[in-house]
């Protein structure tokens, strides 16, 4: 009766691993989907600036956004993750990654060698980019300096450094799927909105969590604390505690000097995020504006101010 009770236990567990394998799989993007025109680098560069890649992948220690060696310390509730490097360097880049590596990274959250990618990395809005877009954005990243800087492996603790949970993570809280506009509305406000939902990734800072670590719909640009920890993050929505005394034309004007409309300039990341947006056309920051003017209006819970 032992025995068979054990055989029976060990044939569940080997089902209940294989479903388990079956579910957390990484999903690829196919090679057909990568078809079309040749890339275009320098369409790349303006995509890199949109994407604010050099606000958290700039070699740690140094000014030059084209390095992009990696270092920087994204702190979490689940454990603090490092920037990797994604130079052209061969070894410790992504010198030798191909560019349907790349895009699966980033559309994907999935690594060259069948890993999942940790959702620090915001691929959660990148899913909204266009292929060719990330297309572009690894051409131009091909023609920036090598960067030899060593990848720092995050520091977490179990068991979040069992890599094959995220599948499940996936499919509870990423669709895979990319932009669609919306008829109904202008093509600024379409263009705003692929370019703060997709590879602006606003939301990924200016959201609040759940304990999952995923962003509550109804909450979303709504405000939340600051992932390095220190303070809050604004809420930019047209709420009474966000945008809504703000102008689109100062919102974009903010995207392209930092300053708000009382005439304080912004400081922390923001200021970077700011360096990435002044490269950005007068065009795409006033369609970003229209975007977030269109938003719902939510309420944020900042802390209580003493």
């Amino acid at each position: 009766m032992l025995k068979r009770l054990l055989v029976v236990v060990l044939v569940l567990a080997a089902l209940g691993g294989g479903v388990f394998w079956w579910l957390t799989a990484p999903s690829r993007l196919d090679a057909v989907s990568l078809a079309g025109a040749a890339p275009s680098a320098e369409r790349g560069r303006q995509v890199l600036a949109a994407a604010g890649c050099a606000s958290c992948h700039v070699t740690e220690g140094q000014t030059d956004r084209n390095r992009l060696g990696g270092g920087h310390a994204l702190k979490s509730p689940f454990g603090t993750f490092y920037a990797s490097n994604i130079s052209p360097h061969p070894e410790r880049g992504i010198g030798r990654w191909s560019e349907a590596d790349f895009a699966n990274a980033v559309l994907r959250g999935v690594s060259p060698s069948g890993e999942h990618y940790y959702p620090a990395f915001p691929f959660t809005s990148y899913q909204r980019m266009t292929v060719a877009d990330v297309r572009d954005l690894f051409a131009y990243i091909k023609t920036l300096p090598a960067d030899d800087t060593a990848n720092r492996p995050h520091d977490l603790p179990f068991p979040f450094t069992v890599r094959r949970g995220l599948g499940l993570w996936k499919l509870a809280f990423l669709d895979g799927q990319p932009f669609r506009a919306d008829p109904a509305k202008s093509a600024e406000w379409n263009r705003g909105a692929y370019l703060v939902e997709g590879p602006g990734h606003c939301a990924e800072c200016h959201s609040p969590r759940q304990f999952t670590g995923a962003i509550p719909s109804d909450r979303r640009f709504s405000g939340g604390p600051n992932p390095d920890g220190r303070g809050w993050v604004p809420n930019i929505t047209p709420h009474r505690d966000g945008l809504a005394s703000w102008s689109k034309d100062e919102i974009a004007t903010f995207l392209a000097d930092g300053f708000t409309p009382s005439g304080d300039s912004t400081g922390g990341a923001m200021a970077s995020v700011v360096r990435n947006t002044a490269q950005l056309s007068d065009a795409d920051r006033a369609a970003m504006a229209t975007y977030l003017k269109d938003l719902p209006a939510r309420e944020g819970r900042p802390p209580q101010r003493r």
